[in-house]
């Protein structure tokens, strides 16, 4: 096990009502807000009305800006770093799902530094400071509402990348399962693709001697994976939605991760899918994942084993190790197929023409200076290629 420091200050308020709490929760800590938001859902769900009830109540003043879309914009971040600046905010609130809460982040840190917020996601500079970010989470998903990480799209540029500091870990999140009863079945799909995919970017590892994590890894994957199958079929299950938003924050607050070293090669290439072609992020990982299975899996046999056992539920001669880590990963397809997820890349109109650009961008090749991409079997752009063919 590697030597690790893991800081966790969100503090978590989980169930039933507690949206109302967030004016109380906030007072201490702002003298003005940006209220920030997506489109007309919270507004659908009544909680665009209740958050600004609570913090009138409280006496805290704010402003707004909405408009955060799927896959969010760097052109919003800067006008609302412009906003901000402006009104003299000091604390940013989040209502939505995670791309809401990402863009709200990198405002967050484009608050506090004087160059361009977007060199903080092009590793061009660090995060020194940011303002403190509340959330009241609607989607179980991204895990942003607890996590040290944001992912931004540069449209102009046609590139999308994440930023990671424990500085924009949100100090608040308010996480009320009620909301998420009323998704549609493609978000149910697409978020729980996102919530196992951020386990497997740790799971998936060469660093041994890692039990603990191992079984904590394997126990959040099964119970979000069987939830997920009685939300599909009983999408008003509070209790299933529980399991599937607390597995969402547990799998991308990092606890997941420590001391053990983690890959995020799907991660980069599905960031490609989604620059190319707005794809929702879920969707491309349940794509991407299992065709990479199939292409790293002999780097260690034994880890891909575990899974299929442990986590799939394969049960077949250990003699043959191949034909378990084949039906775990077509278990998996399976699954997805279960929640109405894509299985080949010509789903998402991604053509074979894009492969190699998207392979040399997730590869950073694209420009002259390519790094690979993923660490439990670094891939270059040509292995990326690959991957993408696998599942075209």
């Amino acid at each position: 096990m590697q030597n690790f420091q893991i800081q966790t200050p969100t503090n978590l308020v989980f169930g039933k009502g507690m949206q109302h709490q967030i004016g109380t929760l906030v007072k201490p800590l702002a003298k003005k807000v940006l209220l920030h938001y997506g489109g007309g859902t919270v507004k659908k769900l009544g909680l665009y009305d209740d958050t600004k009830k609570s913090l009138h109540a409280a006496g805290v003043d704010f402003v707004e800006l909405g408009g955060v879309v799927p896959n969010p914009r760097l052109e919003l971040v800067y006008e609302g770093i412009e906003l901000c600046k402006k009104e003299g905010v000091d604390f940013i609130l989040a209502i939505g799902g995670g791309s809401v809460i990402d863009s709200a982040k990198s405002i967050a840190v484009g608050m506090c530094c004087d160059g361009d917020v977007w060199d903080f996601f092009i590793d061009k500079a660090q995060v020194k400071k940011a303002l403190p970010v509340a959330t009241i989470l609607t989607i179980p998903a991204a895990g942003s509402e607890m996590s040290q990480s944001a992912v931004i799209t540069n449209e102009k540029e046609g590139r999308k990348h994440g930023m990671s500091s424990d500085l924009i870990r949100p100090v608040i999140s308010i996480v009320n399962p009620e909301y998420f009863t009323n998704l549609p079945k493609s978000q149910l799909g697409n978020g729980v693709s996102d919530i196992i995919s951020h386990i497997f970017e740790r799971y998936f590892t060469n660093t041994k001697n890692c039990d603990i994590t191992d079984g904590l890894c394997e126990s959040v994957l099964k119970t979000v994976m069987k939830n997920a199958l009685i939300a599909a079929s009983d999408p008003k299950n509070y209790e299933a939605w529980s399991e599937i938003g607390l597995g969402g924050i547990i799998a991308h607050n990092n606890w997941l991760g420590i001391g053990r070293s983690q890959d995020w090669a799907c991660h980069g290439m599905e960031h490609e899918l989604s620059a190319y072609n707005d794809v929702a992020h879920g969707a491309g990982l349940a794509v991407l994942t299992p065709a990479w299975m199939k292409y790293v899996y002999k780097e260690n046999i034994n880890m891909f084993v575990q899974f299929a056992v442990n986590v799939m539920g394969v049960d077949s001669s250990f003699r043959d190790p191949d034909a378990i880590i084949s039906e775990g990963i077509a278990r998996l397809e399976e699954f997805y197929k279960k929640l109405g997820l894509p299985q080949k890349l010509s789903e998402l109109s991604i053509p074979e023409s894009a492969f190699e650009d998207m392979a040399k961008k997730a590869t950073n090749a694209f420009f002259g200076d390519e790094r690979g991409t993923g660490n439990f079997k670094r891939l270059m752009w040509q292995d990326v290629v690959e991957i993408y063919k696998l599942c075209k």
